[in-house]
């Protein structure tokens, strides 16, 4: 069984509830009756209910009528999530009639449905620019506590298990930080080794990747690495991470040997935390290419809930992948 097989038969066990904005865009709704047919997850749309149901009509789908419809134009608890959304937001100077039209934006309203506990996760993206998806989530959802930051991970699956736990490492920031102080380094490595363990089901290794390996060059740059990886070690006791290392000692057994000797992870890392988004975004695009790595990605991490963003050009395919991962990271934040 490959990668995404196992991430959407785990999401079948969780039984976890995603919220799907766009619930009226047809890759959705194709994707949504995928979704609860498999048992997936549980699915909340949002959009009309006359448009969704013509269209299950017209396309003989046999499992939306699982789905739970919420109509935000129509929607009879609008007072109930306008005073959520103004309490939540009236010390930044938002007023109750604000509060009242942006509830019935969908993408405003899923994330006051994950706020509320009614649903475990958000995907959106196929109709809506990035800013558009994450602005709301930033303001109601907002990090984990202890976290400060968003970032992307990307799961990197390779044809050759060389240096690789099966074939599979993950890879971050590579989307959403230019030059992450140490602390903001630290939390992508403790956010990342969650999403490691959570949606690719390995044991993270972590390292901290620098151009120089535990002290063979001095620079500022270096230190960032080396006090990040001091900061995430205080930030999970458990984790089993190490750094700086360059890249070659972080996954080559015997470059780790030569240039890291008696550390854990140098040679065997299988999570590799870039020390900038310049580094990390050519990174995996020339692993991409060069290698024949499949990307998949960038999963956001970080939120307090997962909420995560599509690309306008998604297939039907792209939206259930990315539910059963969103499904996955709800289990490994909530249980």
């Amino acid at each position: 069984m490959g990668l995404i097989e196992d991430i959407r038969s785990n999401a079948c066990k969780h039984k976890k509830t995603i919220v799907l904005a766009e619930g009226t865009e047809e890759r959705t709704l194709r994707a949504a009756d995928i979704i609860l047919g498999e048992g997936i997850a549980k699915i909340i749309l949002l959009g009309n209910h006359d448009v969704i149901l013509k269209f299950q009509q017209e396309n003989n789908l046999s499992n939306l009528d699982k789905a739970i419809i919420i109509d935000p134009q129509n929607n009879p608890r609008k007072e109930f999530y306008a005073g959520m959304l103004f309490d939540i937001r009236k010390s930044k100077g938002m007023t109750i009639e604000q509060a009242n039209s942006l509830v019935e934006d969908p993408l405003y309203l899923a994330t006051l449905l994950i706020k509320n506990k009614e649903a475990d996760g958000e995907v959106a993206g196929a109709m809506n620019a990035t800013g558009n998806v994450l602005r709301p989530a930033f303001q109601v959802v907002k990090t984990l506590p202890g976290v400060s930051v968003v970032s992307g991970a990307f799961i990197m699956i390779f044809q050759k298990p060389d240096y690789t736990d099966n074939g599979m490492m993950v890879f971050a920031d590579c989307a959403v930080n230019p030059n992450p102080t140490d602390a903001e380094l630290a939390q992508i490595a403790v956010s990342t080794a969650k999403t490691a363990k959570a949606i690719v089901g390995i044991e993270p290794r972590v390292a901290m990747l620098s151009f120089s390996s535990k002290g063979s060059a001095k620079h500022e740059m270096v230190d960032k690495v080396v006090s990040a990886t001091s900061l995430a070690k205080e930030m999970d006791p458990t984790l089993q991470i190490d750094g700086e290392l360059q890249a070659d000692a972080a996954i080559v057994e015997s470059v780790g040997a030569s240039k890291a000797p008696g550390s854990k992870i140098a040679g065997r890392a299988n999570v590799l935390v870039f020390p900038s988004l310049e580094a990390g975004n050519i990174a995996y695009k020339l692993v991409q290419r060069y290698s024949g790595a499949e990307a998949i990605g960038p999963i956001l991490q970080g939120m307090a809930a997962p909420i995560n963003d599509l690309s306008r050009g998604c297939s039907v395919n792209d939206i259930v992948n990315l539910v059963a991962i969103t499904a996955n990271q709800a289990a490994g934040i909530n249980g």
